[in-house]
């Protein structure tokens, strides 16, 4: 037995043993002997051990002196995450930090080891660790192990979760030798020694698994390349003879795999196929493997190219969109140009979309013109997907009208087809397409057809195109239609999520969010906004990033108290993430930046932003939602004194919103009317414009502009000398901003108006009448005592008071009477 560290104090003696569960049996022995019969000197022997590790006699001997008061006995828990980086790797980034945390679950060796080998990447049999390193420390509790016991431990990382005895009696008996009760006897005592070391454990199910996924990597790849190909094969052999599914075996095929073995590949390609719709990045990478081994010749070609295309299409689903296109633009150039069996119209199709989900929408109109007008054209289906393509490129790259007539004939040829889906898809595109550019009855006319059209379908027949129902979704938000825009909202997040494009995610949570944050439904709105760009910012569009973060910034806007900037800081951040470009998308972020501007105190950005937005003739900005951007310009025209500016800016807003006819773009217009208003001294006017404003946005369930609404006419009205209407407004206002959880609004309330005293009894005082009132709503005087924290010999001393103030004799009258007071 030999001290780690030891040494004297004075007239003491320290001795630190570490490791002690690999103590030999003479140390263990003089060790119990110390136990049994203390020294009588000041001696401390501090030890430090594995409990599963530990010998049965240590253990024992460690709980008699624990019992006999000669033992103390501490239990080390993990580090905590603090400890672990300020004592290990201090500055290392906050999130990788908290993956190695998680990864190592607090214990320091496991976590110095990952940091170490952090640039390895993650392999598929666990975290990737570096040659050598603090590795070979976890492998030197292998030393003692037989050969064949250190076999059997190879075996278990091999396998991972698959090291059911069966599977690892298959990798551990000799290939020649056929499974027999000595070899199970053999497998059992090599398994019973690995579970006394801790080396490995059980798992539900009858499975072993190393102790840590560490100490699995660190075996796993100190196994030889040779043996380890040589055990993936013989348990992808395993798992077929036992009828396992190809998603089980191919991870074993691809370890195995060192050459184009067509036997191997058809498993790949299997677990492809069968993974496709339920886990598309497990779908992409065994097609990559396949390809990767491929031999690239003639004879192969139009093979490779079909799953080239497969895989790019897997790769779009879970959100990898750039590598998608990437591909996409590969097999395109490579189709020879005689093509005609219908490959290249599905590339570009699928390409086009890529480029349109990144933001470059110039090179998806030019992709898609130039596949439509080859000849020999493309087939009726083929032109159906790339119309519908083109159309939902145009809001984008160009005017809807510019290719309206396109997609009336894709949906004349889907209908022709009796393509049902993709003619709920050119109605879709045709509705958001006419309800962006103002045109409401034409887009309420073709929402109706898109609406009965989707619903007629199953999920089944949406499962690969949920787009329209986003389509739908926010063209019926344009149209004002809340609850039909989250009903379809909602079903596409459904299907999307049973395995969906990814990328269509954000596009639904957001139509969800911002119908809930004009109804003023602000927490539920921030989840759904948090949602989404946790997804888009693993996607890389820097276009949808922006467009992700300008609809957080609208909700923060509502949701945060005046003053708060982290509106400010969002919309900041998504005008960068759209850069330089110009789309409908990048002047939706400009227009959302003009109000977080203001709202942070600075008109003139504010102003600047929705001019950068729309251009001098504001001709940019989209025409069905133009009376509420112009209401920002409005503010900051008479916050800073240009009355001009406002007048002729509110007159534009009036002209929009008779000419769309929708209640919340005319309820800005009453608001921008009413500023003006305000602004030239005419508070009695402009009150009335801002009730009848509450009214519209009422009608449309539009609650936070209604709250807004009431809210600034509440103020006006007070300022025009009718403060029982004014209390009246405010009331209602604040309380539809309280209960929808908009602090902007309610600290506005607290700011405009200061809430009035509750009307009370005449002739009682507060305490008196807040006691009233609580007889008035049915409570017994203890039950008054308890919610007033008085005794209730106090309550009745009140009550007789306010019975002989007020005239009354019993509690029913008395509630009559302050029912009477109350608001």
């Amino acid at each position: 037995m030999s001290a780690s560290s030891g040494g004297r104090t004075g007239a003491g003696l320290l001795i630190a043993l570490d490791d002690l569960h690999w103590a030999d049996p003479a140390s263990l022995e003089l060790l119990d002997h110390l136990v049994r019969h203390p020294l009588r000197a000041p001696v401390v022997i501090v030890v430090a051990r594995r409990d599963r590790q530990t010998a049965p006699s240590l253990a024992a001997a460690l709980t008699r002196g624990v019992d006999t008061g000669a033992v103390l006995r501490l239990d080390l828990g993990p580090l905590t995450e603090r400890a672990c980086v300020e004592q290990l790797a201090p500055g290392l980034p906050p999130d990788r930090a908290a993956r190695l945390y998680a990864a190592s679950e607090g214990n320091p060796l496991y976590f110095l080891t990952l940091l170490q080998g952090q640039g390895q990447g993650q392999g598929r049999s666990g975290p990737a660790l570096p040659p050598g390193g603090l590795g070979a420390l976890l492998l030197d509790e292998l030393t003692p192990l037989s050969a064949a016991q250190r076999r059997t431990a190879e075996a278990v990382a091999v396998l991972g979760d698959q090291a059911t005895p069966p599977l690892l009696l298959a990798l551990t008996e000799p290939a020649s030798a056929s499974a027999s009760a000595s070899g199970s006897e053999r497998l059992d005592a090599d398994l019973g020694v690995l579970a006394r070391r801790d080396l490995i454990r059980p798992r539900p199910g009858s499975v072993w698994s190393l102790r840590h996924p560490v100490l699995r990597a660190a075996v796993y790849e100190d196994t030889g390349p040779g043996r380890r190909a040589a055990l993936h094969r013989r348990a992808a052999a395993a798992l077929a003879a036992a009828g396992a599914p190809a998603t089980v075996r191919a991870h074993h095929v691809e370890r195995a795999l060192t050459d184009w073995e067509p036997e191997a590949a058809a498993v790949l390609l299997e677990a492809a196929e069968q993974s496709e719709t339920t886990a598309p990045a497990s779908c992409a990478h065994w097609l990559e493997v396949v390809l990767r081994v491929l031999p690239d010749t003639p004879g192969h070609a139009a093979r490779r190219r079909d799953l080239m295309l497969k895989r790019a299409r897997a790769l779009s689903v879970c959100g990898e969109l750039r590598a998608s296109r990437d591909l996409l633009h590969e097999v395109i150039a490579g189709l020879p140009a005689d093509d005609g069996s219908g490959v290249r119209a599905a590339a570009v199709t699928l390409c086009a979309s890529m480029e349109r989900h990144l933001g470059q929408y110039r090179a998806s109109v030019a992709l898609l013109r130039r596949a439509l007008s080859r000849r020999p054209a493309p087939a009726p289906a083929d032109a159906v997907a790339l119309g519908l393509e083109l159309g939902s490129s145009a809001p984008h790259a160009l005017p809807f009208p510019a290719v309206r007539a396109e997609v009336l004939r894709t949906l004349e040829l889907a209908r022709a087809l009796g393509n049902e889906p993709a003619a709920a898809g050119a109605l879709a595109v045709s509705a958001l397409g006419e309800a962006y550019e103002g045109n409401t009855a034409a887009a309420r006319e073709l929402a109706d057809r898109a609406a009965a059209c989707v619903d007629a379908l199953t999920d089944r027949d949406l499962a690969d195109q949920c787009e329209p129902l986003a389509r739908l979704g926010w063209a019926e938000f344009y149209l004002e239609r809340y609850e039909d825009a989250e009903r379809h909202a909602d079903r596409g997040l459904a299907i999307a999520r049973r395995g969906g494009p990814l990328h269509l995610l954000p596009h639904l949570l957001m139509c969800k969010a911002i119908v809930h944050t004009h109804a003023c439904r602000l927490p539920s709105a921030l989840d759904l906004v948090d949602e989404a760009e946790s997804i888009a910012r693993g996607i890389g569009s820097d276009e949808l990033l922006g467009l992700v973060l300008a609809n957080k910034a609208q909700v923060l806007i509502a949701a945060r108290p005046p003053g708060d900037v982290s509106a400010l800081a969002a919309a900041e951040e998504a005008v960068a993430a759209a850069g330089a470009r110009t789309s409908w998308w990048t002047s939706l972020v400009w227009c959302v930046m003009s109000y977080a501007a203001l709202h942070g105190g600075d008109p003139v950005r504010a102003r600047s932003a929705m001019l950068r937005a729309g251009g001098a003739d504001l001709a940019g900005l989209q025409p069905s939602m133009r009376p509420l951007f112009l209401e920002a310009l409005v503010t900051a025209a008479v916050t800073t004194g240009d009355l001009a500016g406002a007048q002729e800016w509110a007159a534009l807003a009036g002209r929009d919103a008779e000419r769309l006819g929708l209640p919340v773009q005319r309820a800005a217009a009453l608001r921008c009317a009413g500023q003006v208003l305000a602004g030239s001294g005419r508070p009695a006017a402009a009150a009335e414009r801002f009730a009848r404003a509450a009214e519209e946005a009422g009608r449309a369930g539009a609650v936070l502009w209604e709250a807004q609404s009431l809210l600034i006419g509440a103020s006006l009205t007070a300022e025009a000398g009718d403060p029982a209407t004014a209390s009246a407004m405010w009331r209602r206002g604040r309380r539809l901003a309280e209960s929808g959880g908009s602090l902007l609004l309610t600290g506005l309330a607290d700011l405009l108006l200061p809430p009035p005293p509750p009307p009370r009894v005449p002739g009682l005082t507060p305490r008196e009448h807040e006691i009233a009132t609580l007889v008035a709503e049915g409570l017994t005087t203890p039950a008054i005592a308890a919610r007033l924290y008085l005794s209730p010999r106090t309550v009745d001393t009140h009550l007789s008071h306010i019975f002989r103030k007020t005239g009354v004799t019993t509690r029913s009258a008395l509630a009559a009477l302050t029912a009477r007071h109350l608001p």
